[in-house]
Order: structure tokens, then sequence, then C-alpha cells
């Protein structure tokens, strides 16, 4: 018996609970709670840290420099909390949890800055 529906945490519509993308608007996760980049346990979005790992979950945004929740998502601009490593063979998209590349490591942008490589 399949699931009740619930609505998508971005659009509203109704999805499958187990829907890895919002079948509406595309946004990757979009039912069940936000979940820390880097351990995986769940967080909400008025913690300053995850209560497992202790990432830091207010970052700025790679794309407009807010200092947001480090959901999926920018709250301001709307952009995907991403990087993009510049090494152009690699290319691995990534959350930014590290200046380094977690494919290649290589740095993601000079310094260890978190911005992505359209800011380099």
């Amino acid at each position: 018996m399949p699931g009740y529906k619930h609505p998508c945490r971005y659009c509203g519509e109704l999805i499958p609970p187990d829907s890895q993308a919002c079948p509406f608007c595309a946004k990757l996760n979009p039912a069940g709670p936000f979940r820390c980049h880097k351990c995986r346990a769940p967080v909400e979005e008025k913690w300053k840290t995850c209560s497992s790992c202790g990432l830091k979950l207010e970052i700025p945004c790679p794309k407009c420099g807010e200092i947001v929740f480090f959901g999926d998502y920018c709250s301001k601009c709307g952009a995907r909390l991403t990087v993009v490593c510049p090494d152009k063979r690699c290319a691995e998209e990534q959350p930014p949890v590290s200046p380094v590349c977690r494919k290649c490591g290589k740095p993601l942008a000079p310094g260890g800055s978190r911005r992505g490589p359209a800011d380099i």
C-alpha cells in the first residue's frame, strides 16, 4: 500500500513521501527533514550548527553571498547551495563543506574560499 503524499517544502504540491526530487518544481530533497551535508543527521532551519558533527549551518550563498541556512537552496536567491570544482577534468558539484574538492582534492577556490568557480 503506498504511503500518504506530503507537501513539497518548496512549492507545496503533494508528492510521494520517498521523492528524491519534486516532480512539479524539480527541486531536490522536497520532503522529510533537512539533513546535515557532512554526517546526514537531521537538522532544523533555526540551528546554527549540526548537533552531531558540529558543521556550521549558516553559510554564505556561493551565488549571492548572503548568509543563509545550509539547506539545499539559498533562501534569498533560490540558487543551489553547491560549488563546482574548477578543474575542468573533474567539475564535481558538491556542497561547500571543505576548501578542497571531495573527488580530486584540488582547491575549490584560491585561499580556501567557499565561493563557486564563477567567483574565482
